[in-house]
């Protein structure tokens, strides 16, 4: 689920149809989808996720919503991704039920362990290298990345401006997979960046 986990970012799109670039990236391989919004209305979210949600049931993909935990109920999506300043993790895992997917970003071992204990499904952890998502994070080491990976018992997938020249660096971390945004949906062919990220084969670390 975890393995190739697009994050959606309207502002890589180079003048192309944001569904017909998430389509691609389906095609090729994507596990999961995350649609990322900040500077739509409701109505406007709730429009473009039930068209992300047409095509996620297509090729039988997960699609999680980003931070609106009643968008994704609304459109009947898999799950919800939270950040740390969005409503506690706890608060939907009883509002949504045992088997809606709870996203939880973290870049340190408790956070971690705390959004575990709360219901969390997975840990986003990062950012990893510098981002075009999130301007104000602070890099992740790849050792704290490890220890993340070790101090759960959820899968940890690593997030924040990732792409296929420097994902060879955590690949070994332990990690379930990677969240990519604009190294997929930023790329000239989507289809074949998908795919080369699709066959990457992530490891336990062995430090």
């Amino acid at each position: 689920m975890l393995k190739v986990y697009l994050v959606t970012d309207n502002g890589k799109l180079r003048g192309r149809d944001f569904y017909t670039v998430v389509e691609e990236s389906l095609k090729g391989g994507v596990t999961m989808v995350q649609l990322r919004e900040k500077n739509i209305s409701s109505r406007e979210f709730y429009e473009k996720a039930l068209r992300v949600r047409e095509l996620t049931k297509k090729y039988n993909t997960p699609l999680i919503i980003n931070d609106r935990f009643d968008i994704a109920l609304s459109v009947g999506a898999d799950g919800v991704h939270l950040g740390n300043s969005d409503i506690p993790v706890n608060v939907v895992r009883k509002i949504c039920g045992d088997n809606f997917i709870i996203g939880a970003t973290a870049n340190t071992v408790d956070i971690a362990k705390t959004r575990e204990k709360e219901g969390a499904n997975y840990i986003g952890a990062g950012a990893l290298f510098s981002t075009t998502t999130k301007n104000d994070t602070k890099p992740l080491t790849k050792e704290r990345l490890i220890d993340i990976v070790r101090g759960v018992k959820i899968p940890v997938c690593a997030i924040g401006g990732i792409n296929i020249d420097n994902v060879g660096i955590i690949k070994d971390t332990g990690i379930s997979g990677v969240a990519v945004s604009s190294g997929i949906m930023g790329e000239e062919n989507v289809f074949e960046m998908s795919k080369r990220f699709f066959d990457i084969e992530f490891k336990k670390s062995t430090d």
